[in-house]
């Protein structure tokens, strides 16, 4: 009797350790890391809309934790330039204005991205899916004028992705920054250089923002499949 209790306890204890092992396995799999490359295009007093024109080169790193199949966890490093002209704008206060700039951004950024297909962590199932994301994040900018960091941005963005080969995954992401100040262009809430006429000002009403589009490759930690 003794002995058979001993023998269920061992049993009970392999259970519990078995099902920790899986437990942590499948969790490996939740776990993706990739990049990408892309551009970035600024949006604010010296461009008042995206102009293909100023596209920037960028890049970018993250960590995707895919927590079930609809939503995922992202954490996200970038890093890429953004630029304008007053001389491709046809306001006349603009062109008198005569201004340009080039600024460099770097970003951390995180959001929760929400998949519209269920993207299955199984072997044999092959995975896509659209989807939004939404977050926040710290970024830096330098120009000319400006060496600042610690800003604000808000990513909103659409994206998809797709399996072409497990574990390796590909996609294509747009997403914008939104931002809570005018300095990207460097002309901020105060007059442009040593003048003070009102060609020189920038719009506080108009907040500067960028955008990010990228084209991305990731690679999922698989190592058994979870019933």
């Amino acid at each position: 009797m003794v002995r058979s209790i001993q023998i269920a306890r061992l049993i009970v204890a392999g259970l519990f350790f078995s099902t920790g092992i899986a437990t942590s396995t499948c969790q490996a799999q939740k776990i993706e890391v990739g990049g990408g490359l892309g551009g970035m295009l600024y949006k604010g007093d010296v461009l008042p809309a995206l102009n293909p024109r100023f596209y920037s080169p960028a890049a970018n790193i993250f960590f995707r934790y895919n927590a079930t199949r609809s939503f995922s966890t992202r954490v996200g490093l970038a890093i890429g330039g953004i630029r304008g002209e007053d001389r491709a704008s046809r306001d006349p206060l603009q062109l008198a204005r005569d201004y340009s700039f080039n600024s460099r951004i770097s970003e951390a950024t995180v959001d929760l991205q929400y998949n519209f297909l269920n993207y299955k962590n199984l072997p044999t199932v092959k995975n896509w899916t659209p989807y939004v994301f939404a977050g926040m994040g710290l970024f830096s900018v330098r120009n000319s004028v400006v060496r600042a960091r610690g800003y604000l941005n808000f990513p909103l963005g659409v994206g998809v992705k797709y399996e072409i080969k497990r574990p390796w995954s590909i996609g294509a992401e747009f997403g914008t920054r939104f931002t809570n100040n005018d300095y990207l262009d460097g002309l901020g809430d105060v007059t442009f250089g040593a003048t003070t006429s009102k060609v020189a000002q920038s719009n506080p009403a108009l907040k500067d923002s960028y955008t990010y589009t990228a084209i991305t490759v990731s690679y999922t930690f698989y190592k058994i499949v979870c019933p």
